[in-house]
């Protein structure tokens, strides 16, 4: 039977759409005379932020920019003078951020009242992490088990932090954990540790809209779009995609199920 489910932060179950960081991304790169687009800075999303800053400029187009603005490829300390102009920035707006996405809320307590227990994974650092949840928790959201990259030895998508997490809640073996996200790199990370990988479309990075885009969008270019990002999952190794977080639950009896058959 299904133990426990780990949750993504941003864009899973907090900030629809995953919004924070992508602005920041954006302007510390505009800041050094580089415009890069939404889907260069979204296509990391999930991973350490110093990471995803580097995933970034290994990309060829913004290598190449890079190239004609300074006269070399980017380096590591390039990603590292990014990195510091970045956290600032994060750490000004994150408080702005963290309202839980609709269903959140529901699902949790429909959970525990299952005895399931919630466990969570970030792109997010520790010290960006103290301030999303005291705020997040103030409106409603609290996970038993809150794991950031900083504790590891790396972020997504190794699966160090759900490792961790299954400690932290005393569950195994790792088929018994349904993993959540909104990015690939969710995906990849819960492939990768063996747990069931579950993406969620709307109020995600992938999608990459805003409630009120996502209400006013026209269906038939919404289900494309949507259908684009199912793809996105499959292709990273989901074993389900959902549209909206408030489903999730209704994954667990088809689980147990497979477990029951001796599945993964």
């Amino acid at each position: 039977m299904i133990q426990a489910v780990i949750f993504d932060w941003a864009g899973t179950t907090v900030d629809y759409g995953c919004f924070a960081p992508l602005d920041v991304f954006l302007e510390v790169f505009k800041k050094r005379g580089i415009e890069v687009t939404h889907a260069e800075a979204r296509e990391p999303m999930g991973m350490l932020k110093w990471d995803h800053i580097d995933t970034m400029l290994k990309m060829e187009r913004i290598q190449e920019l890079w190239r004609a603005k300074y006269g070399r490829l980017p380096e590591k300390k390039d990603v590292d003078m990014l990195y510091a102009d970045f956290e600032p920035m994060l750490f000004s707006i994150l408080k702005n951020y963290v309202t839980p996405i609709p269903g959140v809320l529901e699902l949790v307590a429909r959970l525990r009242a299952a005895g399931i227990k919630i466990g969570s994974t970030t792109g997010y650092t520790a010290e960006m992490m103290a301030v999303v949840a005291p705020a997040a928790k103030k409106l409603g959201y609290w996970p038993d088990s809150m794991v950031t990259p900083s504790e590891m030895p790396a972020g997504r998508p190794l699966p160090w932090m759900c490792y961790q997490n299954a400690i932290n809640l005393d569950v195994h073996p790792m088929k018994h954990i349904i993993k959540v996200g909104d990015t690939t790199s969710d995906v990849k990370e819960a492939v990768a540790a063996g747990t069931w990988a579950v993406g969620v479309i709307k109020g995600g990075s992938e999608l990459g809209m805003t409630e009120k885009e996502v209400l006013e969008c026209d269906h038939d270019e919404l289900a494309d779009r949507m259908e684009v990002v199912t793809k996105r999952f499959k292709a990273a190794g989901a074993d389900y995609v959902i549209d909206t977080i408030g489903e999730l639950d209704s994954l667990i009896p088809k689980i147990n199920l497979r477990l029951a058959q001796k599945e993964r």
